[in-house]
């Protein structure tokens, strides 16, 4: 598996050197038509200066975040979307222009004059000047709407054993709110209003409050604190929180706020007089994180409850096979965002997440030691990281609904 993930790495890298290699040399090709010399080569210097301003906001990571430490944020995202379009935009205009050439490889084998029929050509041609734009405005529609077109989920989930008492009993979950610059307050305040609207038993927020060091994790953590629900408010620790280094602030400002931050500690809710044992854990570190990496879920089975029905909180949802084998009934995570971006082909979607997760978006199962089925909901998430997009996979609040199995 990690000699094909290298493998696939490698080609998107080679994708992606030839991609902007076309667009790079199709805009220097349309600049060098034009006939005034002073407006052409202020054209060529400001097409090299934009590309490699580009290339280093894309590389910012590597160099030590310099970019968007000086506000360069919008910058970077400007880089990351170009790149996303281009990329697929590239592939569109290759594919038009594969299918051109069959067909005149076709018309040239059915005809004995071999002509080329500029009708033909001109269609082939104005066809891939339309599907390599369609790329760019899906990416400006993702970018102006699609990011914010918060979808309520509503989920039964059949829990094994279930109490009677406990069928029917609703969990609000938010996840990966990366609140900052393309997360403002005051749309972390409208997906709380939606979730109070859901009138849930519980809630519960995994992870990712923040992409980064510089962004407003008390302003999110306030917002946050505004969900009503009869037992309380709980959540944990995401990756973003490693990254940022917050994850004791984040602790501080949850009791701060009359919420409780759960990091490897379990707490027992009651509800209609049965109980359910509550557990969180910080993020749990896979090839995506530095640091210190161990077995997932090591070491909690002394929080786990062998008489109430156990739920998870664990941002990364590669947590879920150990859980299973624990004998956790229900895991909550998120991490993945769906992907940000799904295409549908036929009946498959292909999205960027499956290179890193089996679980990207929705309810899993997989089979517990007892032969019962323990579940896994992963949850779209709110906000966005990397380039402010969301195509095909609008944000979530979720609601999920206990039934007996």
């Amino acid at each position: 598996m990690i000699v094909i993930r290298l493998a696939i790495l490698l080609a998107i890298l080679v994708l992606l050197y030839l991609t902007q290699r076309f667009w790079f040399i199709s805009a220097w090709h349309w600049i060098a038509g034009i006939g005034q010399p002073a407006l052409r080569s202020g054209l060529q210097v400001a097409w090299v200066i934009t590309l490699a301003v580009f290339v280093l906001a894309f590389f910012d990571p590597l160099l030590g975040h310099v970019i968007s430490k000086f506000g360069g944020k919008w910058l970077i995202a400007a880089a990351r979307v170009w790149l996303f379009a281009s990329l697929f935009g590239f592939i569109a205009v290759q594919l038009v222009h594969g299918v051109g050439w069959v067909s005149g490889v076709a018309a040239s084998a059915l005809s004995s004059a071999r002509k080329v029929d500029p009708s033909r050509r001109n269609f082939f041609r104005y066809a891939a000047y339309l599907a390599g734009s369609l790329p760019f405005v899906a990416a400006a529609y993702g970018f102006a709407a699609g990011r914010w077109n918060y979808q309520v989920e509503r989920v039964d989930v059949p829990i094994a054993d279930l109490p009677q008492e406990l069928d029917g009993f609703k969990i609000a979950q938010l996840s990966d709110i990366h609140a900052g610059d393309f997360m403002p307050r005051e749309e972390v305040r409208r997906a709380v209003d939606m979730a109070n609207a859901l009138k849930p038993d519980l809630a519960v927020v995994t992870g990712d409050f923040i992409s980064g060091e510089y962004d407003p994790l008390g302003d999110c953590i306030a917002e946050l604190s505004r969900l009503r629900a009869p037992l309380g408010i709980w959540g944990c620790n995401g990756n973003h929180e490693i990254y940022a280094e917050a994850e004791d602030k984040a602790q501080a400002l949850f009791q701060q706020h009359g919420m409780k931050l759960l990091r490897q500690e379990r707490t027992e809710l009651e509800w209609r007089g049965r109980k359910l044992n509550l557990i969180g854990v910080d993020y749990q570190r896979d090839h995506m994180t530095s640091g210190p990496r161990g077995p997932m879920l090591e070491g909690i089975e002394p929080l786990l409850s062998r008489e109430h029905p156990n739920i998870l909180l664990s941002h990364n949802p590669n947590s879920f096979h150990r859980a299973a084998e624990l004998g956790i009934e229900l895991s909550l995570a998120g991490h993945i965002h769906g992907g940000q971006v799904k295409v549908e082909i036929v009946d498959h979607s292909i999205s960027p997440a499956r290179l890193i997760t089996d679980f990207v978006a929705g309810l899993y199962h997989l089979p517990m030691k007892n032969g019962k089925q323990a579940a896994l909901y992963v949850n779209r998430g709110l906000g966005t990281f990397g380039m402010p997009v969301r195509i095909g996979v609008p944000p979530e609040i979720t609601l999920l609904t206990l039934r007996t199995a």
